[in-house]
């Protein structure tokens, strides 16, 4: 298997356990998508995306209905993806993801974080390299050879595809999306949810003291209601 399957199997799923925060991550991304495209699934990917990823969290549909309506509204503001750089305590990497209406806010915040924890934050480019920029699809995994649907969507491309208890995980490059979105659209198989997510290009190992330096940190970034994803080197046990 590859580093996106390591990659999955690693992350800490306690950290996209809170509902709440989850249900706040999806709201922002449907009013970034309607005010981006409109707010007709049918005629706007992106929206439809956040849709079945809405429907995978278990987000009530009236909540769904709702963020759509609100973000018609002229009135609504929209939000701006920043992204963060910096380093945590013992040379882990870090990369944040925010949706913002008020950046002035949200650079603020960061920076005391970092400032708090020993970390350091970085300047635009400092460690975005360290990390691959993929998007990601699952599929139920009824009735398909996850091989067979590899060699199949390499030509839209996929580089990984594998199972787990969960359903099939496509992982492909960034820029990978709309054509593979459109494939399995046309194919007629079921897109449960969808993403992007960066992949560290090499992990870091950490005693248990130097974790637990680590986690104070990034658990004062993914409280903060800005931030929509954090990626880090620190090696992960998968416990």
């Amino acid at each position: 298997m590859g580093r996106a399957f390591e990659f999955r199997k690693g992350r800490k799923m306690k950290r996209w356990a809170a509902m709440a925060k989850a249900f706040t991550r999806i709201g922002k991304d449907i009013v970034m998508a309607v005010k981006e495209g409109g707010p007709s699934p049918e005629a706007n990917a992106r929206l439809r995306a956040v849709m079945q990823n809405a429907k995978a969290a278990n987000m009530p549909k009236e909540n769904v209905e709702r963020a759509i309506k609100k973000a018609t509204d002229k009135d609504t503001a929209n939000y701006k993806e920043v992204l963060f750089e910096g380093y945590a305590p013992h040379g882990i990497a870090l990369l944040i993801e925010t949706a913002t209406d008020n950046n002035n806010r949200t650079v603020a915040n960061i920076r005391s974080y970092f400032n708090k924890c020993n970390g350091t934050m970085g300047t635009q480019g400092s460690v975005e390299f360290m990390f691959d920029h993929t998007c990601n699809f699952r599929i139920p995994s009824a009735g398909i050879d996850p091989e067979e649907l590899e060699l199949e969507l390499i030509d839209f491309g996929a580089e990984e595809v594998f199972e787990d208890e969960d359903g099939i995980l496509i992982y492909a490059p960034f820029n990978s999306f709309g054509s593979i979105q459109k494939e399995l659209e046309n194919r007629g198989l079921e897109i449960l949810s969808s993403g992007f997510e960066r992949i560290p290009q090499v992990t870091k190992q950490l005693t248990p003291e130097q974790v637990a330096d680590v986690e104070k940190l990034l658990e004062k970034i993914e409280e903060d209601d800005d931030v929509q994803n954090v990626y880090h080197t620190m090696e992960e046990s998968g416990e």
